[in-house]
């Protein structure tokens, strides 16, 4: 596990992209924070770091944003306005983990038993002005890609 502290939201998407850098197709990543903590700034890093150059915001009314990149499918879900486990398989949500295409969950908890597990989990908790970003692997794929981006 890595923790670090960020004091802007610069340096949020900046260690965003570290952990980008390393990525590989297929990943799965749980972002976990209160409201404003920082899981789409987190999310706007990591898909700039990828080659997305458009706007980046949060899918919370559309529950799932796709992404395309000259490497990459990124789906970028929001689950905070999921209320019953059912909307999620109205969503076909079980299909978006394909192996292929790389999913960023913020509030995965809503999420609960659908889910696959991640290969890292991001939490992001406010610590006075800033805050703490925490990277835990998983997976052994997810435990590789925090080695890597260390170095």
């Amino acid at each position: 596990m890595i923790s670090i502290f960020t004091d802007s939201d610069e340096q949020t998407e900046t260690f965003a992209g570290k952990i980008a850098s390393s990525i590989n197709k297929g990943m799965i990543i749980y972002l976990e924070g209160d409201l404003g903590a920082g899981k789409t700034t987190f999310a706007r890093g990591f898909l700039r770091e990828l080659g997305f150059e458009g706007a980046v915001k949060s899918p919370t009314y559309n529950i799932v944003q796709p992404y395309q990149t000259d490497q990459f499918t990124i789906y970028h879900f929001d689950l905070y306005r999921i209320s019953d486990l059912e909307e999620l398989e109205a969503l076909g949500i079980r299909d978006y983990f394909d192996g292929d295409a790389i999913c960023l969950l913020e509030w995965p908890e809503k999420g609960k038993d659908l889910l696959p597990a991640p290969d890292i989990r991001i939490k992001l908790d406010y610590e006075g002005k800033g805050r703490q970003v925490t990277f835990d692997p998983v997976s052994e794929i997810g435990h590789k890609t925090i080695e890597d981006c260390d170095r």
